[in-house]
């Protein structure tokens, strides 16, 4: 893991027992449990980011009464048993790096809420460099890492308030950033998938229904492709070469895939 100075990262101990370290060194502390109370939410976060998820995921923005009966149960045996009964705790620490203040740039999950709202503008300007260059993969981290700081600034807001939907309306062009990179790694399913969800909130989304046409397309559902890309039209016409484009493109993928099809079923028959 890795941390920030200054930040505390929820255990003060930890930055209290690294200060005294150098890099390369290997040490051993004993921590009292009263440093370490909040050790077993800590860990679930650790945990959940180990395995790729929302160091936050399971939390929700209430009062603090139903935050501990949200965490009566961890989904982790062992750490349930700590948060029941909690105990010293032995830690074995060894410090891999030290970088410079100012050099490190910080995880999503890590920045403060002030420090994930300025740092969404300028990677979304990475992406979109990176877009440009070519570079789809990285450029989908980008904005995934964007879509991420928002996404963890709206779990803290009720689900349709005028701040939530603030939010929402600056994660949908970055997920529809997302899409446009998983388009082209040919990962239609989750363009379908973040599409469709993009769709349910807001009707009226032409690169939305014209992205899903696209993934539709490339996985032979036709009638959806068409229907998707008929709405194109029907809310920006302007569109109609683009679209005349994707359809003649169908079309011909059809043709080929019949005359495979006959093809294939006569050599069966033939046998």
């Amino acid at each position: 893991m890795e941390l920030i100075a200054g930040k505390k990262f929820k255990l003060p101990v930890w930055e209290a027992a690294l200060r005294t370290m150098r890099p390369g060194e290997h040490a051993r502390f004993r921590c009292d449990a009263k440093h370490v109370v909040l050790y077993p939410l800590v860990a679930k976060s650790l945990r959940n980011i180990a395995a790729g998820k929302d160091p936050l995921e399971g939390q929700r923005h209430c009062c603090s009464v139903a935050q501990l009966h949200d965490h009566y149960s961890l989904g982790y045996p062992d750490l349930d048993e700590l948060q029941k009964n909690p105990q010293p705790l032995i830690f074995d620490i060894e410090v891999l790096k030290v970088e410079e203040p100012g050099s490190y740039q910080q995880d999503p999950w890590a920045m403060t809420d002030e420090e994930k709202l300025q740092a969404v503008p300028l990677i979304h300007k990475e992406g979109n460099e990176l877009y440009r260059q070519g570079k789809v993969q990285e450029a989908a981290a980008k904005y995934y890492d964007a879509i991420a700081c928002l996404k963890n600034l709206q779990m803290k807001e009720q689900p349709g308030s005028p701040d939530w939907i603030e939010l929402d309306q600056k994660i949908t062009p970055l997920l529809l950033n997302y899409c446009q990179c998983k388009l082209q790694c040919e990962e239609y399913y989750e363009v379908l998938d973040h599409c469709s969800s993009i769709l349910n909130k807001y009707e009226d989304n032409v690169k939305a229904y014209f992205k899903r046409g696209k993934a539709h397309a490339a996985v032979w559902n036709v009638a959806e492709a068409r229907a998707d890309f008929a709405k194109v039209l029907a809310l920006d016409p302007s569109l109609r070469p683009v679209v005349s484009k994707e359809l003649r493109s169908l079309e011909a993928r059809l043709r080929e895939k019949d005359a495979e099809d006959k093809i294939r079923f006569k050599d069966i028959f033939s046998q």
